[in-house]
């Protein structure tokens, strides 16, 4: 079984950290979705659809002519609670952390990346057939750390970019991360 995760088309956000904010995606490069559109095709040809709720992806999902079979709330961006809507050149510095301690840290308000993971996992993990998921960085981030545990937040995952998972039996395997092409 393969996840084929794909993050949203670039956010609407004037540059500021979007969160669990609900913006709109800028899905004007016909030219990078028609090519991430024909490698799905070629890659993902009768997988599943699932996305999650938030206004970008579904409309990412509908630039690339997908048709989710359903949206699912637990595959939502981080809640990055007083950080959202935040310029990130202002977030506190919170100095060298290992990856664990930076995975279990919370914005004041917010929710840890292992609280994020904890919820999206579970969706992943229950899949049973070839799927293709448009969501968010760290949602991305979060089937990664299914291999890689913790240290998947030190991976880059671009708007409109595709990591693949294999499964097989419980395991897990990457077969490519933040593949783009032109975009």
């Amino acid at each position: 079984m393969r996840l084929i995760l794909l993050r949203h088309a670039p956010s609407l956000t004037g540059g500021l950290l979007a969160g669990r904010r609900d913006v709109a995606a800028d899905c004007g490069d016909r030219a990078a979705l028609s090519r991430l559109a024909a490698r799905i095709a070629a890659e993902a040809a009768g997988a599943g659809v699932l996305a999650s709720p938030a206004l970008r992806c579904r409309q990412t999902a509908a630039a690339l002519g997908l048709r989710p079979d359903r949206l699912d709330p637990a595959l939502w961006e981080q809640d990055l609670g007083a950080w959202e809507g935040t310029d990130p050149a202002r977030l506190p510095d919170l100095g060298p952390l290992s990856p664990d301690a930076l995975a279990g840290h919370r914005p004041p308000g917010g929710e840890s990346f292992t609280d994020m993971a904890a919820r999206v996992i579970p969706v992943l993990t229950a899949l049973d057939r070839d799927t293709v998921v448009i969501a968010h960085a760290g949602t991305v981030r979060a089937a990664l750390s299914m291999v890689v545990g913790p240290a998947a937040l030190s991976f880059s995952v671009a708007p409109l970019s595709m990591t693949v998972l294999r499964r097989a039996g419980a395991d897990w395997a990457v077969d490519g991360v933040n593949l783009t092409w032109g975009t």
